[in-house]
């Protein structure tokens, strides 16, 4: 009797869908990001969803969680392993040490053709992914505004007087120090109070987060530096991504790169309108580094997190690396 009753229902729920058009998800991939729905970048991972649904026929879906509402903000390959969500952004983490020192590097690049040389970069830490069950799948486009932000103007970023700035990582914590400041770590949903408490007198941040969450506000003095390449992953777990079909496979990666492409100009387009708009409304100003600036303040930690970076990657690895970005210099 059971056994007929389930064949019925199966049954009966194909040719439901058959007559209705519904075709259910087979598979559901929860992607985590600390990116609030204000934020450009929102709008790139609904077109992801978009297209992997699409090209799959609806046999995968993206389900989308903001604001870091999964997981904070280390501790993403923990998340990802330990399935509290299938797709996370991925910070400096001890597990992935190549990855963790080369995420950001003290380069001057340029952007003409960013997505070619994100996906190059993700290509030649794919290895070391894989070694903790993650794949490289989404390339953020952390270089073209990660920035620094003061509540009083600043003459001169490599003379930090004691100043204590947030930071997001080993490299950006390095150049602060070599600069005479003070690290803190401050996640990114609690800049805010923190800026407004003065538990820091800095901020090291993307223009796009630092604009979602209000912060021109509280510290409106922004100097506009281009100091590092910097590409934080989006990673998924691996096993869950072998467990997908191959077609399902590509359609996932092809949606992936299709998204940046996508995304690109729009992101750009609206750091930019974010700058401009904290400028003319008279809460914030910007200044640029000149290019001998910029080359003396990436010259001064440069040798010294070169070291790390042989040490974390082997030395034909890093070679590989600084070979690419070498490529991309402006």
């Amino acid at each position: 009797m059971t056994n007929t009753w389930k064949k019925t229902t199966a049954a009966t729920a194909l040719a439901l869908a058959a007559t209705t058009g519904i075709v259910h998800a087979e598979t559901t991939l929860r992607l985590s990001t600390y990116v609030n729905e204000s934020d450009i970048r929102y709008q790139g991972f609904q077109h992801f969803a978009e297209l992997v649904a699409e090209k799959t026929g609806g046999s995968v879906k993206v389900e989308i969680f903001p604001s870091g509402t999964l997981h904070g903000w280390s501790e993403g390959v923990d998340a990802v392993q330990g399935g509290v969500s299938d797709i996370s952004w991925v910070n400096a983490d001890n597990r992935l040490p190549c990855y963790a020192v080369t995420s950001l590097y003290p380069a001057e690049v340029s952007l003409e053709n960013q997505v070619e040389m994100d996906a190059a970069y993700a290509e030649l830490i794919r290895e070391e992914a894989a070694g903790v069950n993650l794949v490289p799948l989404i390339n953020s486009n952390y270089s073209y505004d990660q920035e620094w932000w003061f509540e009083e103007p600043v003459d001169d970023i490599g003379n930090l007087d004691g100043k204590l700035v947030r930071s997001i990582g080993p490299l950006v914590s390095m150049m602060i120090e070599s600069w005479g400041g003070e690290p803190v770590f401050v996640a990114p949903k609690e800049v805010f109070q923190s800026a407004e408490r003065g538990v820091v007198d800095g901020i090291n941040m993307g223009v796009a987060t630092y604009s979602s969450w209000k912060l021109w506000t509280v510290m409106p003095y922004m100097v506009n530096a281009n100091l590092f390449y910097g590409n934080i992953q989006y990673m998924m777990n691996k096993a869950k991504f072998d467990g997908l079909t191959p077609e399902e496979q590509a359609a996932l990666t092809a949606a992936a790169s299709e998204t940046e492409t996508w995304l690109q100009p729009l992101y750009e387009g609206w750091v930019d309108q974010q700058v401009g708009n904290a400028v003319m409304q008279g809460g914030g100003s910007a200044v640029s580094l000149s290019k001998d600036q910029r080359a003396s303040l990436i010259a001064s930690v440069k040798g010294k997190w070169d070291v790390e970076v042989d040490a974390a990657c082997g030395a034909e690895l890093a070679g590989s690396i600084r070979d690419l970005l070498a490529s991309n210099a402006p």
